[in-house]
């Protein structure tokens, strides 16, 4: 097996997680990619661009899925306070526990802590390998926020360097279109 297929093979055993969940198995898979991409991202990322350019789709597509998505309870749309032309995407409670849910049973969340050192090594390998890729094809990398070069943390406050903006513990973890090395 090539190192493509072994990565393709285990995203499609980790998407057969998201199907056995009782309520997920119904949704296309591109929906459910919206669902997880959204449950990750932070508040500078959840836009329709923002989920069109992580998954390489066009506006289009995005559009008429999150359409769906709210219709059927799984997505809140909201406002940007401070700019109006902005949309936010929030997944419901409903939609962040049935993910949690599914990837809590994944068998990769049960293989994980059998590797040595908890997986820690292949992760980090496979880190270097995406952010090599992402450069390579000029993609943006969207990255964890405290890994960011913009990341700034000042007694005991953190605030992104290229917003100005507060951020909180959980913002820190999660993934930003406009994170930077």
């Amino acid at each position: 097996m090539t190192l493509f297929d072994t990565l393709e093979r285990l995203a499609n055993l980790q998407m057969m997680a998201f199907y056995r969940n009782p309520q997920l198995k119904a949704l296309p898979a591109v929906q459910i990619q919206i669902l997880y991409y959204l449950s990750r991202c932070n508040d500078y990322s959840n836009t329709p661009g923002a989920v069109a350019g992580y998954l390489g789709l066009t506006k289009g597509t995005i559009s008429q899925s999150l359409g769906r998505l709210e219709r059927n309870g799984w997505l809140e749309k909201h406002g940007d306070p401070r700019d109006k032309r902005l949309v936010r995407l929030v997944p419901t409670p409903q939609a962040r526990q049935a993910l949690a849910s599914a990837l809590d049973a994944s068998s990769l969340a049960q293989a994980q802590p059998r590797l040595p050192a908890g997986g820690a090594e292949l992760e980090h390998q496979l880190q270097l390998l995406l952010r090599d890729i992402q450069q390579q094809q000029g993609e943006r990398i969207y990255g964890e926020c405290r890994y960011c070069r913009f990341h700034q943390q000042q007694d005991g406050q953190r605030h992104c360097g290229l917003t100005g903006d507060p951020l909180t513990a959980e913002n820190s973890r999660q993934i930003c279109r406009e994170f930077a090395r």
